[in-house]
């Protein structure tokens, strides 16, 4: 293992040094595979599914540096959250569809024409060729003007692409007739919200999840550990802003806002796996715990 780089994003992050073995074990392996997808010649879309507070852009991160350190490659790295529509777009859609679309995450609050075009804009990048990638603020719950979105300087070696829907296929529409949970009971009591974000799944969003050539999956255990898992992020971001921004939610706040989330969470729990390149399995406490590699990639 490249002990240095990878040292060194472990103190970046202020994540336990065990992290270290779980980069071993687990994450170059993948690093492993996925290597083989560019020197298949192509320039391969890697996708990372997760729940929310499962470790996904952790993990962008380690795969990014093993890869650029195992070759003269150069990684890019989006995140679906970066590609929420803005504010103004929400506001729009829940005026024209159902008051629930204003809050950012299920399948129609994200720009995927944008992500499209960034995606395809990185791939066809010539050398020192200039990609911009927007950046979403969580803190204030809007995109970021482009003046300060990221840059990333062509050719680049391959796309990482993680999100916690990336790669779910539609849902069942039969199972979308009864609530789930209270915000679907209290707020959704027709359906309309489930039924039209389940649309926007089944169109334009497996265009997306069709550009990606190689997808792993961060397994929670089930969808009950992703509260705490959720918790901990808002605490997290709330430092890295010391409390600027209206964006941030407390924990009744939080339950109310996975709640959006908890149907197509547990769907991807039920179904990935099942066609996913690589699962890595975790425990309550976000420990990688179990690798499932097909023994095929390419």
């Amino acid at each position: 293992m490249h002990n240095k780089n990878i040292q060194k994003l472990i103190t970046q992050l202020a994540l336990p040094a065990e992290y270290t073995n779980y980069v071993s074990l687990y994450l170059e392996p993948i690093a492993n595979a996925i290597d083989k997808q560019i020197y298949q010649g192509s320039i391969p879309v890697i996708g990372i599914n997760g729940s929310q507070g499962s470790g996904k852009s952790t993990a962008a991160l380690f795969l990014q540096a093993l890869l650029e350190s195992k070759a003269a490659h150069h990684i890019a790295v989006l995140s679906i959250d970066d590609f929420y529509r803005t504010k103004a777009e929400r506001n729009h859609l829940a005026q024209m569809i159902h008051p629930l679309f204003v809050t950012r995450g299920v399948p129609g609050t994200h720009d995927v024409e944008l992500a499209l075009n960034t995606i395809t804009a990185l791939k066809q990048a010539q050398p020192g060729e200039a990609v911009y990638l927007p950046r979403f603020d969580k803190a204030c719950d809007d995109r970021k003007p482009p003046s300060q979105w990221d840059v990333v300087y062509g050719p680049v070696s391959a796309v990482i692409l993680e999100g916690w829907c990336i790669g779910a296929p539609p849902l069942d529409q039969g199972s979308l007739d009864d609530p789930i949970n209270a915000l679907e009971r209290n707020e959704d009591q027709n359906g309309l919200w489930r039924k039209a974000y389940s649309r926007f799944l089944v169109s334009e969003y497996q265009a997306l999840f069709e550009s990606i050539d190689w997808l792993l999956m961060l397994k929670a255990p089930c969808f009950e550990v992703v509260l705490g898992w959720r918790l901990l992020q808002e605490n997290k971001l709330a430092q890295a802003v010391a409390g600027i921004g209206s964006g941030l939610l407390n924990e009744v706040q939080c339950k109310r806002f996975i709640e959006h989330y908890q149907r197509l969470t547990e769907h991807c729990l039920l179904t990935i796996p099942a066609f996913a390149d690589a699962v890595i399995g975790l425990d309550d406490q976000h420990r990688m715990i179990d690798l499932r590699l097909k023994a095929d990639n390419g």
